[in-house]
């Protein structure tokens, strides 16, 4: 029997260490991902204005593993017929597969907007962002264009302005949002936070401001309105994996795309037992992995038993979130319940949830640098 989980991200990573836990030893598990670490995403944006972080937010994988063979691959297609997965360097059968490949950045056919902006999925990114950056601060009439107020946006704006402020540059930095107002999926509340502490560190915010289209030297609106751009961010929107031709199919509560195969996290539009639509974030993926693996399990022990014509009992995912963080710079802004606080309040609880997340995947020594880090970034030598 063998149960193949494709990704791991947040969703694939968790949902491996849960099935390594339940799964009888018998059952071979394998992990499939582009890269042999887990990337601790949600501190990507760190990477723009601390390089040295890059180390800290990328865990190997055997490391945190038990016993999950890891493969590394990238994910071209899959049969979910013939239940074989085909990937860069050879093919993959599977009994159980949970599709976790998570999502891509989506350009949405504007013009220039891929060939002239810098996506920020991947350490890559981030350093080419810091290395453009460093290289436009040095003109104090520059402007930073981020198209995008979701989270990853927001952090990336607030990282840039930092940046700019440590190195004492007077370049300005703008985020834009098409809708009214930033953080648009998000509770008012915390939305209207977070755009007083972008205010606060002096990140110019338009929203309402739709990108038509870029260039080399600037970004158009659909307004007509050109605005001047040295460098340009794009953290717009997401679409899915390229195995599934973007797409990011429809799953119910089950999380279950046929008997034997599931989708969780970002890969998927999830639709919980609530009838709710799931938010793609990290929060939702760790979640979902818990369902996603009691349902895998279930399957494998029907299957084991002969049972599998009979369709096992599924556990079914509700979201509910206790909150939401996001960084600011060295500022944070943290949701829970009513509550909205910033500061260090909303730092402490940042860092918190952060090590509960690294501690669960095993990876201890992250965990401990990033108290630190988010607790006293002064403590970290600048480059």
């Amino acid at each position: 029997m063998h149960v193949v989980v494709l990704g791991a991200g947040y969703a694939g990573l968790t949902t491996t260490r849960l099935l390594e836990r339940t799964l009888p030893a018998e059952v071979d598990i394998t992990v499939v991902d582009r890269s042999p670490d887990h990337l601790v995403q949600h501190e990507l944006h760190r990477v723009i204005r601390r390089p040295e972080v890059a180390e800290e937010i990328t865990v190997a994988l055997p490391e945190v593993l038990d016993r999950a063979s890891v493969r590394v691959g990238r994910v071209e297609s899959v049969d979910r017929d013939d239940r074989t997965i085909s990937l860069s360097g050879g093919t993959l059968s599977y009994d159980v597969a949970a599709i976790c490949l998570g999502a891509r950045t989506a350009f949405y056919g504007l013009e220039g907007v891929r060939e002239h902006a810098t996506p920020l999925k991947r350490l890559a990114d981030a350093f080419r962002i810091r290395n453009r950056a460093l290289e436009v601060l040095g003109n104090d009439d520059a402007r930073i264009v981020v198209g995008g107020a979701g989270l990853s946006g927001i952090q990336v704006a607030g990282e840039l302005a930092a940046l700019a402020t440590e190195r004492n540059a007077g370049a300005r930095i703008t985020v834009l949002e098409q809708f009214d107002t930033v953080a648009p999926t998000f509770p008012a509340n915390f939305g209207q936070a977070v755009e007083r502490s972008l205010a606060n560190a002096g990140v110019e915010v338009r929203t309402g401001a739709t990108v038509r289209e870029a260039d080399a030297e600037t970004v158009t609106l659909e307004s007509g309105e050109s605005l001047s751009a040295d460098q340009f961010v794009w953290t717009g929107g997401i679409r899915g994996s390229d195995a599934f031709d973007g797409d990011r199919p429809t799953v119910r509560g089950d999380l279950r795309l046929d008997e034997r195969t599931f989708a969780l996290g970002d890969a998927a539009r999830v639709v919980d037992a609530d009838g709710e639509p799931v938010p793609a974030s990290a929060q939702a993926a760790v979640r979902q992995a818990r369902t996603a693996s009691t349902n895998v399990a279930r399957v494998v022990d029907a299957q084991r038993k002969g049972t599998d014509a009979f369709d096992p009992r599924m556990a079914s995912f509700s979201f509910h979130s206790p909150g939401w963080l996001v960084s600011v710079g060295d500022d944070a802004v943290a949701q829970v319940g009513p509550a909205v606080v910033t500061g260090r309040a909303a730092k402490a609880l940042k860092s918190t949830v952060g090590v509960g997340y690294l501690s669960a995947v095993g990876a201890t020594e992250t965990a401990l640098g990033r108290v630190r880090d988010e607790l006293d970034p002064r403590s970290r030598s600048r480059y």
